[in-house]
């Protein structure tokens, strides 16, 4: 009996080692939807007054864990019944991260009048504010679903055929990381400036170590956020191209001469300008047979 109880000990042991090594694999794959995760997150989060950003971030946060409240069992739901759905979805979603990924280059080289959508320093009544405010964060939430449905999905694309138990215990470990994880850091990036205020403030000499610092944090702030952009355009393009290498028996033998990141990149920058093609096409089609 004592020698049945510690074999289960050690087997249970042995299976949180295996999820725990696995999640860090999978955490490595998923980190390019990550990062764009956070940028995304990031820039949705500024625009506010500041005593707002933080119950805004609250907010979008309770939306993205319950994105993946509804996500997971049908994702696990899939994998039991349905596995190749996990891979024509793993594809699906991998065209439409290519997609994102080349329209981000296309509107930097082809840049459009930007929407003005910040509501702080604006004229605008409590309640405008406040509808503004929540028309930004059903926004949020909305993004966060379709990077949450790639996460989870590429998260289960790495442990398919495994033990179903594994699957649950991996997977809800990698969401909890891109809920938990990814609006922590959001909440630092976005009191960065808040903290450089104080820090200048702190001090009444000219020059000062906390001046210095406070000085460095504000002039920080954007350009982290830009620097986030530019990284998860790029992290989403590799990720995609990974996803097709990995699925597609074309695209596995594609350019195999070549690097495996160099590769994956081509490979998703590629299905991102067809995919962008093709929409910008079907969008100019739309419009010339609305006139007529």
């Amino acid at each position: 009996m004592a020698s049945g109880f510690f074999a289960l000990l050690d087997d249970i042991a042995t299976l949180m080692d295996d999820v725990v090594v696995m999640s860090k694999i999978t955490t490595k794959k998923t980190a390019g939807i990550l990062g764009d995760d956070l940028a995304v997150n990031a820039e949705k989060a500024t625009g506010f007054v500041s005593s707002r950003e933080l119950p805004v971030l609250w907010a979008i946060m309770k939306g993205s864990a319950l994105n993946k409240l509804i996500i997971l069992p049908i994702a696990f739901l899939l994998s039991a019944f349905a596995p190749w759905a996990i891979t024509l979805s793993l594809v699906l979603g991998g065209v439409y991260l290519a997609f994102e990924g080349a329209e981000k280059i296309y509107e930097f080289f082809v840049p459009h009048e930007p929407v003005k959508a910040t509501i702080e320093g604006t004229d605008t009544s409590k309640e405008s504010q406040l509808i503004l405010e929540k028309k930004k964060i059903k926004s949020a939430i909305f993004t966060d679903f379709i990077l949450s449905v790639e996460i989870v999905i590429i998260a289960l694309g790495t442990v398919l055929g495994k033990p179903i138990l594994f699957q649950v215990l991996v997977v809800t470990i990698v969401a909890l990381i891109a809920t938990i994880g990814v609006y922590g850091i959001v909440a630092l990036i976005v009191r960065m400036d808040d903290l450089g205020y104080r820090l200048v403030s702190f001090s009444p000499k000219e020059k000062s170590v906390s001046k210095f610092i406070g000085n460095f944090l504000i002039r920080a702030l954007p350009v982290v956020i830009k620097s986030l952009s530019v990284i998860g355009t790029i992290a989403l393009i590799l990720v995609a191209g990974g996803i097709f290498v990995h699925n597609i028996e074309f695209f596995h033998h594609f350019l195999g001469v070549l690097p495996s990141f160099v590769r994956d990149f081509i490979v998703g920058l590629l299905v991102g300008l067809a995919a962008l093609l093709t929409v910008k096409l079907f969008k100019a089609i739309k419009r010339k047979l609305l006139k007529e």
